[in-house]
This record gives C-alpha cells, structure tokens and sequence, in this order.
C-alpha cells in the first residue's frame, strides 16, 4: 500500500461529493429558469456555463488523483489473498511419481 493513496483517494471522495452537491444545485436551478429560457438562449447558457466554471476545480482533482484507482486495483490483484488456497506445488523434475496399478 502506498501513503498517497490515502490522500488522493480522500481529494477524489471530496471531489466527488462536491460535483454531486453542484449537480443538485444546477438542477434545482434548471427547473427554476423560466419557461421562455430554454437551451441556446443566454439565460440558460449563462446559468449552465456557471455550472460548469464551479466544477472544473472538482473534475481536475479527478484527472490529477484518478488514477489512483487502477494502481489500487493492480495492486490489489497481484496481492496474495489469505483467502484463496495456497498454490499446488510443481512435480519436481528427475522424480519419479509412484504409479497405481
């Protein structure tokens, strides 16, 4: 296990509770836009474009930290697992194995 990985992942999980909560927001503040501003008027784009300002810091953190999830996961499949049985041991070459007959 790496010591970074416990920084990096607690910037993802912050990272991606803040996108979640801006995403709530976005919506509640789509359904409030009036009926007359629908996508590709300046009222709407301006309220999407504001949305989207205030999460790039948040996705960056992904595309910095993100990767921290494949090293993880290789390290964890190329990891012994206590729960699996341990390898059968290979014939020895030159000895000869009792035959049944």
């Amino acid at each position: 296990m790496q010591n970074r990985w416990a920084y990096q992942l607690g910037h993802l999980r912050s990272a991606i509770d803040q996108l979640d909560a801006l995403h709530e927001q976005w919506v509640h503040a789509r359904d409030s836009l009036p009926a007359d501003a629908p996508p590709g008027t300046p009222t709407f784009d301006d309220a999407l474009a504001e949305y989207h300002a205030e999460s790039w810091g948040y996705l960056d953190d992904w595309a910095t930290h993100g990767h921290t999830l494949r090293e993880i996961n290789s390290a964890a499949r190329h990891a012994p697992s206590s729960l699996a049985p341990p390898p059968a041991k290979a014939p020895v070459p030159g000895r000869n194995s009792p035959v049944r007959r």
